[in-house]
């Protein structure tokens, strides 16, 4: 189940301004991520096997960081400037281990507009309740009216 602020679509550089944000909410699955594992071919037993994960430091099976990353590049490519982004850059700081059952919030602030190169700086990160498991920084190339 995924819940969002915002239709989807587009937001063009002209429309954007510093301190828009945008969101989803996503609760990450047992079928998440053993399609991730299909499609990353990324077989770690800490993401598929509860035996082998019992055994780690994180006590029990998580989710692919790069899974909870794409909840932040479909706030991107489907808010926040939306259709028509081109993802140019993308930093991330993995603070906590997602879970199977958690529910994932993904956001996107915009803190910068390079209007001459049609860059945008978006502040990202995701938290689970009140605890951030991952953060970072995106560079993207928005869409713009002038372009179309």
């Amino acid at each position: 189940m995924m819940l969002d602020n915002s239709p989807r679509g587009t937001i063009c550089i002209e429309d954007l301004e510093i301190g828009m944000v945008r969101y989803l909410r996503k609760e990450v699955t047992d079928r998440d991520i053993e399609l991730f594992a299909e499609v990353s071919t990324d077989r770690n037993p800490v993401h598929l096997d509860e035996a082998y994960a019992q055994d780690t430091i994180f006590g029990g099976r998580i989710a692919h960081g790069m899974l909870t990353a794409g909840l932040i590049s479909a706030v991107i490519g489907e808010q926040l400037p939306g259709h028509g982004t081109v993802y140019l850059g993308q930093t991330l700081k993995f603070m906590a281990p997602v879970r199977p059952g958690d529910m994932v919030y993904a956001e996107v602030k915009v803190i910068a507009i390079d209007h001459a190169k049609r860059r945008v700086t978006l502040e990202t990160h995701c938290a689970v309740g009140d605890t951030v498991v991952l953060k970072g920084e995106a560079v993207v190339l928005a869409p713009s009216r002038k372009f179309d």
